[in-house]
C-alpha cells in the first residue's frame, strides 16, 4: 500500500519518499486517514513504529489546507514530547516533509537547557507548528512569549515518557491555556494506568483507538544477555567486551549523571572513544555527541534515561544496561534503541548481586527468561539470593536465546514489545 493511498497530497508522498518513506508502517496507515479526517486518535505502538510520521503527515496537509490566520504569538498545531532530544528529531521530520508545499510552516522547536531568548525572539509573528517540552513552554507562556488559545491539534509524543518523568502537573496547566474545540493525538509505546487516566481526559468522545500488535514482521530482532558481574568490576567487563566482541558502536545506560561521566572517562583513559551523555551538558555539546555517534566518531555513549530519550541512531547494534533502569518500561524503552528499521540488535544487561531481584522483575514484566551468563575471568564473588517459591519463574523460557515468538508472546502479555 503506498502513502499516495492514503489520501496524502502528491507534495508530501513526494516528500515522504526522499526521505526514505515508501511503505506505511501498520500504525501509519490506520492513523493517517483518521487525522486527515479531525478525528482523535489514541495510537499504542511500539518503539520505532513510524509514529512520527504517522501524525506529521496528515498534520502538515490540514494545515496547508486551513485558511491562513497566522497572528503574533499564535501555534495552530501544538507537538508535546518529554525531552529536547525528541523534540529537535520531531522538528526536523516535520521540516523534511514539508519542503515540497508550496507553503512552508514556520516551525518552532522549543526546549529547555539554552538560552529562552532566541527561541523568544523565534515566536515573534507566532508560529504554524510548535513542537516543545512541557516546562520550556510554560516558561513561554509566563513571558507572554507564545498563546495557545488558538491551537488546533495538540499532539502529545511518548505520552508514556511524559508521565514517568513527572510532568503530570505541567501538563495539567497547559490543557488549561488550550481551547476546548481542538483535535487530540495521543501516542505511545505502552499503556500504564496513568496514560490511560490521561487519555480518558484528554481525549473527545469517540476516539480511533489504534493498538498496532507485535506482528513476527513487525517485532524487533532484539536478543538479550544477562551477564552477572560485580558491581565494581562492570566498566572492566564492558572494556573487554569491546575488545572481543568489535562492537563499532554501543549506547551504555547508567543511573546517574555523575557515572556516566566516571565509566566514559575511565573508557578514554584506556584509548576506548567514549562521551558521557547527560542533562546537564550543554545543547551544543550534546548535539555534537549524538553527530559524533552516528559518523561512528564515537564507539561509546554513556547516557542516562532522560538525556537519550529521542536519539535515533541507525545502526546501533548493541544497547548496554550497565546500570538497570528504575522500571520495565523503561527497559522496554532503553533495548528500543536498537533493533530498529528491520536490523537485529542486542541488548545486553549486567547484574550485580544486588540487582538479581529486580532484573527478575523486569523479566516477569517482558514475559521472558534470559538465561545468565558468566565471562571468564570476570566470575562474580558475590551471589545472589535464589528466588523465592512465592516469585515463581520469570517466564519459563529458559536455557535459551528468546526466539521472535517467545517476543511476540511476551508483547501481546503486555501492551508493548520487549
Amino acid at each position: 500500500m503506498p502513502f499516495a493511498t492514503l489520501g496524502l497530497m502528491p507534495a508530501l508522498v513526494h516528500a515522504a519518499g526522499e526521505v526514505g518513506y515508501f511503505t506505511p508502517t501498520p500504525i501509519q496507515q490506520a492513523a493517517i486517514p483518521a487525522i486527515l479526517n479531525g478525528q482523535d486518535v489514541l495510537g499504542l505502538a511500539q518503539t520505532g513504529s513510524g509514529k512520527t510520521a504517522a501524525f506529521s503527515l496528515p498534520l502538515l496537509q490540514r494545515w496547508a489546507q486551513a485558511p491562513r490566520h497566522r497572528s503574533r504569538r499564535t501555534v495552530h498545531t501544538l507537538v508535546l514530547v518529554p525531552t529536547r532530544e525528541l523534540a529537535a528529531q520531531v522538528g526536523e521530520t516535520l521540516r523534511l516533509l514539508s519542503v515540497r508545499l508550496h507553503e512552508r510552516p514556520k516551525i518552532a522547536v522549543l526546549f529547555g537547557g539554552v538560552s529562552i531568548n532566541p527561541q523568544m525572539m523565534g515566536l515573534r509573528g507566532g508560529a504554524d507548528i510548535a513542537v516543545a517540552t512541557p516546562g520550556r513552554l510554560l516558561d513561554l507562556l509566563e513571558h507572554n512569549a507564545i498563546k495557545l488559545d488558538g491551537v488546533q491539534a495538540l499532539v502529545l509524543d511518548e505520552a508514556d515518557r511524559l508521565l514517568d518523568l513527572g510532568f503530570a502537573e505541567e501538563l495539567n496547566r497547559l490543557l488549561a491555556a488550550l481551547p476546548q474545540k481542538r483535535q487530540n493525538l495521543f501516542f505511545s509505546a505502552t499503556f500504564a494506568p496513568a496514560v490511560e487516566a490521561l487519555a480518558t481526559q484528554l481525549l473527545n468522545d469517540d476516539p480511533l483507538r489504534i493498538e498496532v500488535e507485535a506482528t513476527p514482521e513487525t517485532t524487533p530482532d532484539i536478543a538479550q544477555r544477562a551477564i552477572e558481574v560485580d558491581a565494581g568490576r562492570r566498566t572492566q567487563l564492558l572494556r573487554h567486551l569491546l575488545d572481543q566482541e568489535k562492537w563499532p558502536r554501543v549506547l551504555a545506560f547508567v543511573a546517574t549523571k555523575h557515572a556516566a561521566e566516571v565509566v566514559a572517562d575511565k573508557l578514554r583513559k584506556v584509548g576506548i572513544a567514549a562521551e558521557p551523555f547527560h542533562g546537564m551538558l550543554g545543547q551544543g555539546k550534546r548535539n555534537q555527541v549524538v553527530q559524533d555517534f552516528k559518523a561512528s566518531r564515537l564507539q561509546v555513549v554513556v547516557a542516562t534515561d532522560l538525556a537519550a530519550r529521542g536519539i535515533d541512531i541507525a545502526q546501533l547494534p548493541v544497547v548496554v544496561n550497565y546500570d538497570l533502569p528504575r522500571s520495565a518500561s523503561d527497559f522496554v524503552h532503553r533495548i528500543g534503541r536498537t533493533g530498529r528499521a528491520g536490523e537485529s540488535g542486542l541488548a545486553l544487561s549486567f547484574i550485580p548481586a544486588d540487582s538479581e531481584a529486580h532484573f527478575r522483575l523486569i523479566e516477569k514484566r517482558q514475559g521472558l527468561h534470559v538465561p545468565r551468563e558468566r565471562i571468564a575471568g570476570f566470575e562474580p564473588d558475590e551471589v545472589a539470593p535464589s528466588p523465592s517459591p512465592s516469585e515463581g519463574a520469570a517466564g519459563g523460557i529458559k536455557g535459551r536465546r528468546p526466539s521472535k515468538k517467545d517476543k511476540l508472546r511476551a508483547a501481546a502479555a503486555r501492551g508493548a514489545l520487549p
